[in-house]
C-alpha cells in the first residue's frame, strides 16, 4: 500500500467563501487578487493540476494568471473547492478540519482594545513566572510590536505580550537577554493559566537584533496548542501501527497528538527539502504532512502581495521534485487551511474556499467540484489507509 502527502499552503485561499460576509470578508480572494496586480505569476505546476479550474469554480471567475510556462509535473489529478464549516477561520480550526474534525465550538478570544488580558490572568502569570510585569497587552502585528517595544523590553526584561483576530496569546522575547528556554517556561505557564478562557494556542515569538531596525523573529517559535476535541486521521493512522511524519508547525497545531516523527523546518526551502527527504525514506502505510507557513506568516498577513506571488512561484518549481520521490500507490494534496489575502485590508486571515487537489501516479484526472467541509480530506485518507470513516466529510477516493 502506498503513502499519502498532505501539503498545506498555509493561508491560500481562493475566494468564493459563501459565508464571507458574516466575516466581512466578502470579496476576499487571495489567489484572485494576487493575479489580478500584474506580476506575471507563473504557477503552471499547480495549474495543470487544475488549480485554475477550481479557483474559477469557487469565486465564478478564473484568475487573471497569463501565459504559463510548460509544466514539469505531468501527473494527472483529481481537483475541487472546498468550504470551512468550522466557526473560525484561524490556523488550528482549518488544519483540524482538513484531519476530519471541524471546530463547531467557538473558542475563547481576547479583546483587540487595549488592555487585552485581564489583569487577574496577568497577575497569575507575572507571579508564577516571577517576573515583574509585561509589555504590550494588546492586539498587534508581531513584527511591529516588536519594533515598537523591543528596546523596553531589553532593558526592562518585560516580555510583550500581545494578540490578534486569532484565539491566541502571543509572548515575543529576545533570545539572548531574555532566554529561550525562560520563553518554553512562560509559554507553558501561560498555557495552564488560559485553560479558563478557551483559547487555542499560546505562541512562543523569540526574536533577535539589538535595535528596532534590524530585530527579526527567529525560526525556534513554538505553539502551545489544546488538544483535539475529537480522534482525528493522525490518531487513526497512528493507531493502525502506521508512521505519521509532521514536518514544520504541524505537530504544534495538534498538540503533538498522533504523531510519531515530529521533523523542524523553517521557511519554504528547508521544509521542500525536508518533506522530500521524507518522502524518499517513509515507510508503506506513511502519512507525511507539511505546513508550509511562509505564505500566511511572512506574505499574508504583513500584505506583502509581491512576497507572496514569487513565494507561490518558488513552492511550483520545488513540487515538481515531487516526482523523483513517489512511489506507484501515493497520493498527494494540496490544500490550505483558510485565506489570507494580502491585498485585503486589515491584516487578518480573511473567509475563503480552498483548493483541494490529489495527485499521484495512478490518480486519473476528475473534478470533484464543491467540497461541503475541508474533512472530505480525512474522510479521504480514511478510506485509503482503511481505517474508521469520521462524521463529517465525504470521501473523492
Amino acid at each position: 500500500m502506498g503513502r499519502a502527502i498532505i501539503l498545506v499552503m498555509d493561508s491560500f485561499g481562493i475566494g468564493g467563501a459563501p459565508d464571507a460576509p458574516q466575516y466581512n470578508d466578502n470579496g476576499a480572494n487571495t489567489l484572485g487578487n494576487i493575479a489580478k496586480q500584474n506580476l506575471g505569476l507563473n504557477i503552471p505546476n499547480l495549474v495543470s493540476l487544475g488549480l485554475a479550474k477550481a479557483a474559477e469554480e469557487a469565486c465564478g471567475y478564473a484568475p487573471k494568471l497569463g501565459l504559463q510556462d510548460r509544466p514539469k509535473l505531468s501527473f494527472t489529478a483529481k481537483y475541487g473547492h472546498a468550504k470551512e464549516i468550522s466557526r473560525a477561520k484561524d490556523t488550528t480550526s482549518g488544519h483540524w478540519e482538513i484531519a476530519g474534525v471541524p471546530v463547531l465550538k467557538e473558542w475563547g478570544y481576547f479583546p483587540k482594545k487595549y488592555p487585552s488580558f485581564p489583569a487577574e490572568l496577568i497577575a497569575k502569570i507575572c507571579e508564577r513566572a516571577n517576573i515583574e510585569g509585561i509589555l504590550g497587552n494588546k492586539a498587534a502585528s508581531g513584527t511591529e510590536i516588536i519594533k515598537e517595544l523591543g528596546e523596553e523590553h531589553i532593558k526592562t526584561g518585560k516580555p510583550i505580550f500581545y494578540t490578534s483576530v486569532d484565539s491566541c496569546l502571543q509572548i515575543a522575547a529576545h533570545e539572548k537577554y531574555f532566554g529561550l528556554q525562560k520563553l518554553y517556561d512562560l509559554c507553558q505557564i501561560a498555557f495552564e493559566e488560559v485553560k479558563p478562557y478557551r483559547i487555542a494556542r499560546i505562541i512562543a515569538r523569540p526574536f533577535v537584533g539589538e535595535h528596532p531596525q534590524d530585530f527579526v523573529r527567529t525560526g525556534n517559535r513554538h505553539d502551545y496548542s489544546v488538544s483535539p476535541f475529537e480522534t482525528t486521521i493522525l490518531d487513526k493512522i497512528k493507531n493502525a501501527g502506521n508512521q505519521v511524519i509532521a514536518i514544520g508547525k504541524i505537530s504544534d497545531i495538534y498538540a503533538g497528538q498522533g504523531v510519531t516523527k515530529k521533523v523542524l523546518a523553517n521557511g519554504l526551502e528547508e521544509l521542500w527539502d525536508k518533506t522530500l527527504s521524507e518522502i524518499k525514506t517513509a515507510p508503506d502505510n506513511s502519512l507525511i504532512f507539511t505546513n508550509f507557513v511562509d505564505f500566511d506568516m511572512l506574505y499574508g498577513h504583513r500584505r506583502d502581495v509581491k512576497g507572496y506571488a514569487r513565494a507561490l512561484e518558488y513552492f511550483d518549481r520545488r513540487l515538481s521534485e515531487i516526482a523523483d520521490v513517489l512511489q506507484d500507490d501515493d497520493i498527494v494534496f494540496i490544500t490550505a487551511d483558510h485565506g489570507n489575502d494580502p491585498t485585503y485590508v486589515g491584516t487578518d486571515h480573511t473567509r475563503e474556499q480552498v483548493p483541494i487537489i490529489m495527485f499521484g501516479r495512478k490518480v486519473k484526472p476528475e473534478n470533484i467540484g464543491q467540497r461541503n467541509t475541508f474533512a472530505d480530506v480525512a474522510q479521504t485518507l480514511a478510506e485509503f489507509f482503511e481505517v474508521e470513516p469520521f462524521e463529517y466529510g465525504k470521501s473523492f477516493l
